[in-house]
C-alpha cells in the first residue's frame, strides 16, 4: 500500500524575489525579472546575448558564515537559502528520534560551473598548487543536498538527481517515492542552479538556443508568442517539504496540498529536441496522472514547460492536445519561465511551488508577453494577467536535454 504524501513548507529563491512570497507576488503581477547581465561583460566577451534573469540583492551571509561560503559554489548557498525556508514554513524539528527518517533530494543541472570556469584559469596561468582544495567539494551538484543535510541534520536518503532541465521535478518525485514505500517520512526535495557564465552563454549561443532580444530584456522570454525566438538563462532554487500524511499529522503541521502523482519518460530522439509532435511529454503526462488516478479532464490548471523555444512551446502544445483531446482547450496553461527565465535545474522546483500555489490560493500566474498568437500554439495560456479560478488539481511539467521528461501532479488536501 502507498502512502499519502502532503506538502508542509515552500522555499524560493528567485529572479522575482528572494523568497516565496516576494517571487509569487511578483508572478502574479507579471513583473519580468529578466536584464541585462551583471556577471560579466557580455558585450566584451563578444557573446550573441547580453541578458539573463539574475537573482538580485541576494546576500548569502545572512544565513551562512563567510568562512563555509568560500567553500560553496553559488548554486549551494541558493539551495540552502530555498531550503530552510520551506523547512523553517513547515516547522518540522529534527532530532534524535526522527532524522534517519527524514530525506533530501535536491539537484542541479550544471553544479558549480563559475568556479570550474575560475579554477580553470587559474590552473592555467598560476599552476595547480594555486587550485583551492576545496576546488571538488565547491563545485560538486550533490553538495546542495550535503549542506542541506548538515545543517538541519536529515540524516535519511541524501541524494542528488542530475536531470538537466528536469531535476527539480524529479528531485521532489524521487523523494515523494521515498516517503510512500516506506523509505523516509518526510523530505527536503527540489533543484537549484546557478550557472550564468560566459562559458554557459557561449555554448547555448552556439547552441542557438537563447533569446538575442538584447534590446527589450524584458519582453524577450515569451512562451507560446509566435516571435519566441530562444530562452532567457535564469537562475535560482526552488525547495519543498514532502511528508507522509500521518506523520505530518501527529505533529500538527499545517498542510498546504497534496502531492498524488509523477510521472518520467524518455524520448529516446535526440540530445537536444524534443520528440515530435510530444509523444515523450505524452507518455509523461499521462503516466503522472494514472499515479495520482485523475481523469485528464479533472486537471484544473497546467504550469508548463514552456521555455519560449520555437519546438519546445509547439510540441509541448501538441503533448497537451495530444492527451487531453478536446479537454485541452479548456485547461489554463501558463508558463512562469515568460517571468523568470529558465531556471535550469532549479526550474522545476520553482515551478513546482508556482502550482502548489495555484492549489492554495486559486490563482494563476500569468504567461507575459504574449502577443501575437502562433497559429501551431492555440491553448488558452492564461495571456498576459493573472486570473481567479478554483483548483483542484495542477500538473507541472518540465522536460531536458537527452530527452528526460518529468510531470508532477499536485491537489487540493483532501483529509
Amino acid at each position: 500500500m502507498r502512502r499519502r504524501v502532503v506538502v508542509t513548507g515552500l522555499g524560493a529563491i528567485t529572479p522575482l524575489g528572494l523568497d516565496v512570497k516576494e517571487t509569487w507576488d511578483s508572478m502574479l503581477a507579471g513583473r519580468s525579472g529578466v536584464g541585462p547581465i551583471t556577471r560579466f561583460d557580455a558585450v566584451e566577451i563578444g557573446v550573441t546575448t547580453t541578458i539573463a534573469a539574475e537573482v538580485k540583492g541576494f546576500d548569502p551571509e545572512l544565513r551562512i558564515d563567510k568562512k563555509d561560503l568560500r567553500k560553496m559554489d553559488l548554486f549551494i548557498p541558493f539551495g540552502i537559502f530555498a531550503a530552510l525556508e520551506a523547512f523553517e514554513q513547515s516547522g518540522l524539528v529534527i532530532n534524535d528520534a526522527n532524522a534517519e527518517r527524514v530525506a533530501v533530494v535536491v539537484g542541479a543541472g550544471l553544479g558549480g560551473l563559475p568556479y570550474i570556469e575560475k579554477y580553470a584559469a587559474v590552473l592555467r596561468e598560476k599552476g595547480p598548487r594555486k587550485v583551492t582544495p576545496f576546488f571538488i567539494p565547491m563545485t560538486i551538484a550533490n553538495l546542495a543536498a550535503g549542506h542541506i543535510s548538515i545543517i538541519t541534520g536529515a540524516k535519511g536518503p541524501n541524494s542528488c538527481v542530475v536531470t538537466a532541465c528536469a531535476t527539480g521535478t524529479h528531485s521532489i518525485g524521487t523523494a515523494y517515492r521515498m516517503i510512500q514505500y516506506g523509505d523516509a517520512d518526510a523530505a527536503i526535495a527540489g533543484g537549484t542552479e546557478a550557472t550564468i557564465t560566459p562559458l554557459a552563454f557561449a555554448g547555448f549561443n552556439s547552441m542557438k538556443a537563447l533569446s538575442t532580444r538584447n534590446d527589450e530584456p524584458e519582453r524577450a522570454s515569451r512562451p507560446f508568442d509566435k516571435g519566441r525566438d530562444g530562452f532567457v538563462m535564469g537562475e535560482g532554487a526552488g525547495v519543498i517539504i514532502l511528508e507522509e500524511l500521518e506523520f505530518a499529522r501527529a505533529r500538527g503541521a499545517e498542510i498546504l496540498a497534496e502531492i498524488v502523482g509523477f510521472g518520467m519518460s524518455g524520448d529516446a530522439n535526440h540530445i537536444t529536441a524534443p520528440a515530435e509532435g510530444g509523444a515523450g511529454a505524452i507518455q509523461c503526462m499521462k503516466v503522472a496522472l494514472n499515479d495520482a488516478r485523475i481523469n485528464p479532464e479533472d486537471v484544473s490548471y497546467i504550469n508548463a514547460h514552456g521555455t519560449s523555444t520555437y519546438y519546445n512551446d509547439m510540441y509541448e502544445t501538441m503533448a497537451i492536445k495530444g492527451l487531453f483531446g478536446e479537454t485541452a482547450y479548456k485547461i489554463p496553461i501558463s508558463s512562469t519561465k515568460s517571468m523568470t527565465g529558465h531556471l535550469l535545474g532549479a526550474a522545476g522546483g520553482v515551478e513546482a511551488v508556482a502550482a502548489i500555489k495555484t492549489v492554495m490560493e486559486d490563482k494563476l500566474p500569468p504567461t507575459i508577453n504574449y502577443e501575437e498568437p502562433d497559429p501551431e500554439c492555440d491553448l488558452d495560456y492564461v495571456p498576459n494577467t493573472a486570473r481567479d479560478t478554483v483548483v483542484d488539481v495542477a500538473l507541472s511539467n518540465t522536460y531536458g536535454f537527452g530527452g528526460t521528461n518529468a510531470s508532477l501532479v499536485f491537489r487540493k488536501f483532501v483529509p
